[in-house]
């Protein structure tokens, strides 16, 4: 058995949320590898577990099915890099968090090289392309999921698989200190407040960006003693929104941007958020919202008829019906977002209800994710 400080693993994180992920599995590892080298593609949160990023993890961030067309060389051209690299170094395992449509192709042909692979979280075949069972199967040594109904999915497609939880359901707690988010963020403790979150892409916030802040816009005129809260993951992202509210005339609404996107969550009455992992968060948080969804006018008329489910957010997924509203591409107008928001802050009844089935689903996703998801590497580099 090869000591700690021999033992190489190569990992992949293409967003925030597999950033995220891998950050929580990294933190499992250490304590049994403590020696050990983690090197691939990361964010800062994997980089604060020790690893060793070669690629900044903005690099291949993109959203959409045209949008990736104009940096499909540029990207293509980092995972034929990262490949050849890692059939030289053979590492014990290589691990993908997420990022199916770079990570799977480049674990399929680790694998047929004879390098085992993980796949942290997923692709969503239950929701779209479930044709790709077909490469995850020569692609994946094993495959671990974050949802429970996963699981029976990839064990009768004969991949081998381990349930871990959802990191998000560890980090965020179950009864969430609104009174403490508020002080921080220095809000009355009787103010009414609703956390705007368009997105942590700029790919998200120029489609969404505008519609949002013209729907609290509207909001304001209804109560204009409503405040708003932002979380921006960047100041890239800070500055363009900031351009968007003086574009729209709005520099006087009660909006503060922050950079804590749970301390603005926590603080909130109702979010309005864009569809991804921070729909899970804010249901976690036990908060009522509204989601959207915008992409290229091409991508959408693609997207819209491959999808096998009526749902897009996962609160929604996971509930199999529609608990929150969601607007996606034409339908999410700020007026329409507006009316939506605007429904959830007044509806105290459906805001119990909606909190107790939130509750509920953070009880199914609770687990020890770290133990668990290195517990399944380690079977995997030390048979």
């Amino acid at each position: 058995m090869a000591s700690s400080a021999e033992v190489n693993l190569a990992l992949v994180a293409g967003e925030v949320s597999g950033d995220m992920l891998a950050a929580r599995l990294l933190a499992g590892l250490r304590p049994h590898l403590p020696n050990a080298r983690f090197h691939g593609i990361g964010g800062p949160r994997m980089i604060a577990q020790g690893f060793e990023s070669d690629v900044p993890i903005e690099t291949l961030t993109v959203r959409g099915l045209f949008e990736i067309i104009p940096r499909y060389r540029e990207i293509k051209g980092i995972q034929n890099r990262l490949r050849d690299r890692l059939l030289a170094e053979r590492p014990a395992a290589f691990i993908g968090a997420d990022y199916p449509g770079f990570n799977l192709g480049l674990e399929e042909q680790l694998r047929a090289a004879g390098i085992p692979t993980v796949h942290f979280v997923g692709p969503q075949i239950w929701a779209w392309r479930g044709g790709r069972i077909k490469k995850i199967q020569r692609a994946v040594s094993h495959m671990l999921v974050i949802f429970p109904f996963e699981e029976k999915i990839y064990r009768d497609a004969g991949v081998p698989v381990t349930y871990i939880g959802h990191p998000l359901a560890e980090t965020i707690p179950l009864v969430p200190d609104v009174a403490a988010a508020r002080a921080q963020l220095g809000i009355a403790p009787n103010a009414r407040v609703v956390t705007v979150m368009p997105g942590s892409r700029m790919g998200e916030l120029k489609y969404l960006a505008e519609p949002f802040v013209r729907a609290a816009g509207l909001l304001a005129k209804r109560d204009p003693g409503l405040q708003f809260v932002v979380p921006m993951a960047g100041e890239k992202q800070r500055a363009y929104f900031t351009e968007i509210v003086a574009q729209a005339g709005l520099q006087d609404i009660r909006l503060q941007l922050v950079d804590n996107s749970h301390t603005a969550i926590a603080a909130a009455d109702a979010v309005l958020v864009a569809s991804g992992t921070a729909t899970l968060e804010v249901a976690l948080f036990k908060k009522p919202m509204a989601i959207a969804y915008k992409v290229m006018r091409a991508s959408w008329e693609i997207m819209r008829h491959m999808g096998y489910q009526p749902w897009i957010g996962l609160p929604n997924i996971l509930a199999r019906e529609f608990l929150v509203p969601e607007l996606l591409q034409h339908a999410a107008t700020p007026e329409a977002l507006a009316d939506a928001v605007w429904k959830q802050l007044n509806d105290a009844p459906g805001r119990d209800r909606l909190a107790a089935r939130f509750t509920e689903m953070h009880h199914s996703l609770l687990r020890d994710s770290g133990a668990l998801s290195a517990e399944a590497v380690l079977r995997i580099i030390r048979p």
